[in-house]
């Protein structure tokens, strides 16, 4: 690995527009691919496309790189849909805001599956079809008030993130 994919892949700070490169070059070491790397290659994408093209970019190497390691279903439409959608509403509140900032203040996007489970019941999520395709979120929005109860603070919009 060179040093450029060892800054960009160690969640330390990268160029975006690098990160996405390696990404899409499949560049990236699998072994060092956990969920915050997930989030920050999502960020990268964000940073450097409008949204609807950040999903077709990042979903497509996502898919590619499962497809190398034979792991294709590990991909999941509905999540990787979900999470991108998430940080491009946070990333409007704060559109110039660098990496540190954005994890910081959002620091629930890195426990995915708490964010899951407040917007999608495990039946939904665990179906063929959502695998395949983006879901719509099926919990009623009193669950999901009932939810935010569990975390500190609710910042405005659909995708509330819970700051510090």
């Amino acid at each position: 690995m060179s040093a450029t994919q060892e800054q960009c892949f160690d969640n330390s700070e990268c160029d975006p527009v690098e990160e996405v490169r390696l990404f899409e070059a499949g560049e990236t070491d699998p072994g060092s691919f956990d969920h915050e790397a997930h989030v920050r290659v999502a960020w990268s994408y964000l940073h450097r496309y409008p949204a609807a093209i950040a999903i077709a970019r990042f979903t497509s190497a996502l898919r590619s790189l499962t497809t190398r390691l034979g792991a294709n279903d590990k991909y999941h439409e509905t999540i990787s849909w979900f999470f991108l959608i998430v940080i491009a509403e946070r990333r409007a509140a704060c559109p110039n805001g660098d990496w540190q900032s954005f994890k910081k203040v959002n620091r629930d996007l890195f426990d995915g599956s708490a964010l899951l489970r407040r917007y999608y019941s495990r039946d939904r999520l665990d179906s063929p079809d959502a695998r395949r395709v983006f879901l719509l979120p099926d919990l009623a929005p009193r669950e999901r008030a009932n939810a935010a109860q569990d975390r500190q603070a609710v910042q405005p919009g659909l995708f509330g993130n819970s700051p510090g």
